[in-house]
């Protein structure tokens, strides 16, 4: 499977000229192969300083190879115990490039983590690097953006995208069947991504691209026939995860931003890295996710019914909380700071309460295209992922808490935010 760039390069019904940042995608059997040729291209031919950043574990399921295949290519082989994309793990990548000598190409053979630390680096040294996803985990191999923990604070920093991705089936598909269940979370994130990022629209008149939307619809559509055929580890199945994750990816780099791909299930993810409720918690990315999308599927449902009950009230305006974000992010140095950046201005001052009843059918109608908490939880259970606050090692009293303050931990105006407003968020947020 070949993903065409050219196709999303046309004319778009939006009004925009989208930008895609990536110049190739191979997703297929023995991709791995195509490496010397592909380092053979007009783009890299003067490249002679390569470096190859992988762990140890992804050394040996996939950097071997591109050692093999790569002659003279140098390597920095991280410890992947507590290993993540925050300071130290960067640093530790500094580290090994200064061993290596300053490259002029790298190529990142691993998952979400060894991706940002790569695309941070390669976009500091303003130089290119490939892709080599050893699992189909995450949706970010081809994000222009690289999201770290930052001084305890959940961040997206800027970085760059592979020039090439290299998604060798063979490798993605025999990967644990956890990491594979990570990245069906991942995806089927953008169920309530979408849903925020049209509500928004609805309500303020912010940019969107249907176009990009029902390319997202089209990957999830794909990815829900494919669940049967993970565990069995079927090739077709892997590599229509693969293809929608790197879809998702994507679709980032076409709006510019990670509004297609990033809602209030992430901005959950994230509150629960930034360690402000909670004890750190060992569960990828992707779990995490799909733990967020599961509540925010659970609330923005509870809302809908209320919504369509039409006994209800919306307040005028709605204040930052700001008692309530100096209580729980005043935890870690410059973390308060950071937050009270994200939350000025209040993005609730851009919202005209009034639209909530003007558009309460249009808003519900975006709600029930969401699956449900329990759908969502069997698409999960199919490919053994993690789906509950329980398998998280959390109580359920913490459903209120991330709801409440998750909405704070980005500038971006969710529909877990909105509610707010509404006179039974109490009741739906604790539902």
């Amino acid at each position: 499977m070949k993903i065409d760039i050219n196709q999303f390069l046309k004319p778009c019904s939006c009004g925009r000229t989208h930008e895609i940042l990536v110049d190739d995608i191979i997703i297929e059997s023995g991709a791995i192969k195509k490496l010397p040729e592909i380092l053979s291209r007009e783009r890299f031919a003067d490249k002679k300083a390569i470096v190859m950043i992988c762990d140890t574990n992804t050394y040996d399921v996939a950097g071997k190879q591109v050692e093999a295949l790569v002659p003279g290519m140098k390597k920095v082989v991280l410890n992947p115990d507590n290993l993540h994309a925050n300071e130290h793990g960067v640093g530790l990548c500094e580290e090994g490039l200064k061993e290596t000598g300053e490259p002029d190409l790298m190529i990142a053979v691993g998952s979400g983590t060894i991706h940002d630390i790569t695309r941070y680096h390669a976009y500091n040294k303003n130089i290119d690097f490939i892709s080599v996803p050893t699992a189909a985990s995450v949706d970010g191999f081809v994000s222009t953006v690289a999201a770290m923990t930052w001084n305890g604070c959940k961040v997206s920093i800027t970085a760059c995208s592979p020039v090439v991705v290299v998604a060798d089936t063979d490798i993605f598909k025999a990967a644990p069947l956890r990491l594979t269940a990570s990245g069906v979370s991942d995806l089927l994130g953008k169920y309530t991504a979408l849903a925020d990022w049209k509500i928004a629209h609805v309500l303020t008149g912010e940019y969107i691209c249907e176009e990009i939307c029902e390319m997202e619809y089209q990957a999830l559509d794909s990815l829900k026939a494919s669940l049967s055929g993970l565990e069995r580890r079927d090739d077709r199945s892997y590599e229509d995860l693969m293809y929608g994750l790197l879809l998702s990816g994507l679709a980032m780099q076409m709006t510019g931003n990670s509004r297609p791909a990033s809602g209030a299930e992430h901005h959950m993810s994230h509150l629960w890295e930034m360690e402000v409720i909670n004890d750190y918690i060992d569960y990828y990315h992707g779990e995490k996710v799909g733990v967020g999308l599961v509540l925010a599927s659970k609330i923005y449902h509870e809302a809908a019914k209320k919504m369509e009950a039409g006994e209800f009230s919306v307040k005028e305006t709605m204040p930052v909380e700001e008692e309530l974000i100096k209580t729980y992010f005043d935890r870690k140095p410059g973390m308060l700071e950071s937050i009270e950046k994200e939350n000025t201005p209040n993005l609730l001052d851009g919202v005209d309460s009034s639209k909530f009843m003007e558009k309460k059918e249009e808003i519900i109608e975006i709600i029930r295209a969401i699956p449900t908490a329990g759908e969502i939880m069997d698409m999960l259970n199919e490919v053994g992922g993690v789906n509950s606050l329980e398998n998280l090692g959390f109580d359920a009293g913490y459903q209120e808490k991330t709801a409440r303050l998750s909405p704070y931990v980005r500038a971006r105006l969710t529909f877990m935010r909105a509610l707010k407003f509404f006179d039974f968020y109490e009741e739906v947020i604790s539902c």
